[in-house]
């Protein structure tokens, strides 16, 4: 390990940035100037100015080669492709959520219709429906704390 003495001093050498001169400032004039002209109109009006270059032409394009109608067809037979391939793509998925909606009806239908035909088969059918509690009651005799019904 390392320790820090604090009362151990070390030199360092410090450095202090010199300023630069200023460069002189120099005003320079363009190589070449271009010559002035005089021009007299066929009116009689004369104008002074600077010559201007005449600017080139661009050089024609080259004429590109004829592309094969063979490569052309190829190229929109993929693209119809690919877009029947995910139209299909699409079709299937509708055709399987649909089969599954069909197949969620039918298993509500089977538990509602299961549900009527246990309430009408475990159901009371003494004419209870009105809410009520039929207790039919017999004579019954009892003889020495013994039940006889």
């Amino acid at each position: 390990m390392n320790h820090h003495d604090p009362t151990r001093r070390e030199t360092a050498e410090i450095h202090h940035p010199v300023p630069l001169a200023p460069a002189p400032l120099v005003v320079q004039q363009p190589h070449l100037l271009p010559d002035v002209q005089t021009i007299q109109l066929p009116d009689g009006r004369i104008i002074t100015g600077y010559a201007i270059a005449p600017t080139k032409a661009p050089e024609p394009v080259a004429k590109r080669p004829a592309v094969n109608p063979l490569a052309v067809n190829l190229a929109l037979g993929g693209i119809g492709f690919a877009a029947a391939c995910g139209g299909l793509m699409l079709l299937t998925t509708f055709i399987a959520a649909v089969a599954a909606l069909i197949q969620q009806l039918v298993i509500l239908a089977a538990v509602i219709f299961g549900g009527f035909i246990a309430a009408q088969v475990l159901g009371n059918n003494h004419g209870a429906s009105k809410g009520g509690t039929v207790v039919n009651i017999r004579r019954a005799v009892i003889k020495r704390n013994h039940f006889h019904g």
